[in-house]
């Protein structure tokens, strides 16, 4: 059972989010939280799986919330997935660089957001796939992704996980990149299991933004 706090102060989306995700068998919402205060305490004593964030909310912003879960130094870091209704705001960014595992929309259909909880609960990240060019095209431009531990990557990442983390960058799955290297599941994932700490990052989607500053693969034109 994948555990899951929510955290927004319109009581109408916490309550929509909370009906939406308890109705799935494998999911619980285990606590909700109107401000971030509330939710930073209650992540700390519960330990979800996820933590499902709005970004503003009153007291502490979803980004300072997520940076005391999940940031850079967090021994015991809690997965936070970013539920938002700005598409390219700053915000989202800066949620990203405080080590959020990934955002969505809010519009985004229930069978989209229960996805996207059991992703981050697996360590997998997400972010809408109609936003992802545009954000990778903004970290790569505009900002820069806290932390990158590495300068470059060839010189860390062997010739397979290099081709494993250009797949992955163009949105696979493990059984996609099985597929395309005709090798099994359970090898991508050792890779992946190897490659994320090397590359210092804690999750698929910041390796992901990670390949794209350092230059491994390169956001396409407009």
């Amino acid at each position: 059972m994948i555990r899951v706090l929510i955290a927004d102060d319109q009581s109408l989306v916490r309550e929509g989010l909370s009906a939406l995700l308890g109705a799935e068998d494998d999911l619980e919402v285990v606590g909700t939280a109107a401000d971030g205060p509330s939710a930073l305490a209650m992540a700390r004593e519960l330990r979800p799986d996820v933590a499902c964030l709005d970004i503003r909310m009153p007291g502490m912003d979803g980004i300072a919330v997520t940076r005391e879960l999940c940031g850079p130094g967090v021994e015991r870091p809690v997965p936070v997935l970013v539920l938002t209704t700005f598409d390219l705001d700053d915000y989202v960014f800066g949620a990203l660089e405080a080590g959020a595992s990934g955002f969505l929309l809010k519009d985004a259909d229930p069978q989209t957001i229960a996805r996207a909880v059991r992703q981050v609960a697996a360590g997998h990240g997400t972010i809408d796939q109609s936003l992802t060019r545009r954000v990778l095209r903004e970290f790569v431009h505009r900002r820069r992704l806290q932390p990158v531990t590495v300068q470059g990557g060839e010189d860390v990442l062997t010739p397979r996980e290099r081709e494993i983390l250009v797949l992955l960058a163009q949105g696979m799955s493990n059984d996609d990149i099985a597929r395309e290297l005709f090798v099994e599941v359970s090898t991508v994932k050792s890779h992946l299991a190897r490659m994320l700490p090397k590359l210092g990052v804690r999750s698929r989607l910041q390796a992901v933004v990670w390949a794209y500053q350092n230059g491994v693969v390169t956001v396409p034109e407009r």
